[in-house]
């Protein structure tokens, strides 16, 4: 390994970070760069820095931009949306929780993480824990299986992780509209 880490103050003489836009701007001007520039540009989703001939993800540069290090576990964008940088959006997550909070894979029909429909007109129910699936049984209506989806992932305590749970909006707006 042997990399320099960047230090805050060095993240400071270099750029600046708004906080409210997520956005960072170059403070001098440089090869490639204009001095009050919008630094950055996108590489695999995320907004990444190129600076001192290695890339770095805005959303880590943030986080020591304003806390003064660089976390070992992943910052998380708390919206999904990997540009949107600005403070109240990221926060420190371990592996599991970041992957928590993924959105659902284009192929689900239910609208719901961890809820499949399958072909013998039932929805099947899954977690994965501990990178280890565990199936918490078939179910034959949409609203039950989403029950027990929310059941499985408060019994693990993620609420912390995925504030934004599919299954948490399901059982909330399904309240709601019986009530």
């Amino acid at each position: 390994m042997g990399d320099k880490v960047i230090t805050q103050s060095e993240l400071k003489s270099e750029l600046n970070y708004n906080p409210k836009t997520g956005k960072f701007y170059w403070i001098k001007p440089g090869k490639g760069r204009r001095k009050n520039g919008v630094a950055g540009g996108l590489n695999n989703g995320y907004i990444c820095i190129s600076w001192k001939g290695k890339k770095y993800q805005a959303h880590r540069l943030a986080w020591l931009y304003i806390h003064g290090y660089l976390p070992e576990n992943d910052i998380d964008h708390i919206n999904r949306d990997r540009t949107d940088n600005r403070l109240t959006n990221i926060r420190e997550a371990s592996r599991s929780c970041n992957l928590r909070n993924r959105g659902n894979f284009k192929n689900n029909k239910s609208g719901v993480k961890g809820v499949f429909y399958n072909q013998y007109s039932s929805f099947e129910v899954m977690i994965k824990i501990n990178g280890k699936k565990i199936n918490i049984g078939s179910f034959g209506d949409l609203t039950e299986a989403v029950c027990h989806r929310l059941a499985a992932e408060q019994a693990e305590d993620w609420a912390g992780c995925d504030s934004s749970s599919p299954a948490y909006k399901y059982v909330r707006k399904y309240i709601q509209e019986v009530s």
